[in-house]
């Protein structure tokens, strides 16, 4: 989804403001230091003035000008170092600080988006998107162990609905706190309305509140964004931007897995997707309707293969919980 004018005019906004205390940090920085180490002034005021001086003697016709400043300049900066780390000063605490390096806060690197760019854009649609609503309902704070059955066992293990779900939660919010030092990926199965996007809600929302990039697709978003991108005859810079993103951002989450109409592209574009974001260690939720046999009938061996792998599996059983929980609320 494209930024508007206004949107866009935002960011740009708090690029500007990011360089103007970017300098004004330096400038603090310098002064602090030349009141306590006049030396060192005196030492960058040298610089400059040789500099200038070497300027005249190129234009005069000085071959050896520039040589000469080099060294001069060397010494300089040796100088500097020396008094700096006697000062109990790192040698570059003059220099100028970014937020991201990478752009140096300009918001471009080599005529392109920087990626904290598109992560700021992410933040934006994600403030003003029905997202947004949908997270302050689905939360680990709005999770209650009133919807699951203390006394129903579930087949084949020895433990009720309850201390099932119990042991669920712990293993959702461990992994939540701990991403992605401990565990990048996850797979929800289950049938329909056993909580398996809620869960993916509720830790989306500890790591966007964490500052991490997160993109939330519906399987079949996923896909048409990804055709779009390849087969697009004119492929919008957003587009271009988003797909770019989807294997780039901290946590992509894909919703309903198994409920696109499924081809040859799709099964290719997934194992690529999942592949391209195990190689970058970016993290990926997938929720499916699906068991793991169904998996690999649907794609492929690879495809399941590299889900068996890298990805915890998290089973959820039972009933339709959204028959137990308010109207608003929305699971699968």
């Amino acid at each position: 989804m494209a930024l508007s004018n206004s949107q866009y005019n935002e960011v740009m906004r708090r690029y500007e403001q990011r360089q103007l205390d970017n300098r004004h940090g330096q400038q603090e920085r310098q002064q602090e230091v030349y009141s306590r180490v006049p030396q060192i002034k005196a030492l960058d005021e040298a610089v400059g003035a040789r500099a200038a001086a070497c300027a005249r003697r190129v234009l005069e016709g000085d071959t050896k000008a520039k040589e000469q400043l080099k060294e001069d300049l060397a010494d300089l900066r040796e100088q500097k170092k020396v008094l700096m780390a006697a000062a109990g000063y790192p040698a570059d605490y003059m220099d100028m600080r970014y937020h991201c390096p990478d752009c140096k806060d300009t918001a471009y690197v080599n005529g392109r988006r920087c990626h904290c760019f598109e992560e700021a854009r992410i933040h934006i649609l994600y403030a003003q998107s029905n997202i947004r609503e949908i997270l302050k309902r689905e939360n680990f704070q709005t999770l209650s162990l009133e919807w699951y059955d203390p006394e129903q066992k579930i087949l084949g293990l020895d433990m009720t609905e309850l201390e099932y779900m119990k042991l669920v939660i712990h293993q959702c919010r461990e992994f939540a706190e701990n991403f992605p030092e401990k565990g990048r990926n996850l797979l929800f199965t289950g049938g329909t309305g056993v909580g398996k996007t809620f869960f993916a809600n509720c830790i989306s929302k500890e790591l966007i509140d964490r500052y991490h990039s997160v993109i939330y697709l519906s399987s079949q978003d996923l896909f048409e964004m990804l055709s779009q991108c390849k087969f697009g005859r004119e492929v919008q810079e957003e587009v271009e931007d988003t797909c770019r993103h989807i294997l780039d951002c901290d946590m992509l989450v894909i919703d309903d897995l198994g409920t696109e109409l499924n081809n040859t592209f799709v099964s290719s574009q997934l194992f690529y997707c999942i592949n391209e974001r195990i190689n970058r260690q970016k993290g990926m939720i997938i929720s499916t309707n699906l068991s793991i046999g169904m998996l690999r009938d649907t794609y492929s061996d690879r495809v399941t293969s590299r889900i068996m792998s890298h990805y915890k599996t998290i089973p959820l059983y039972g009933g339709d919980i959204r028959l137990k929980t308010p109207k608003s609320s929305r699971f699968s």
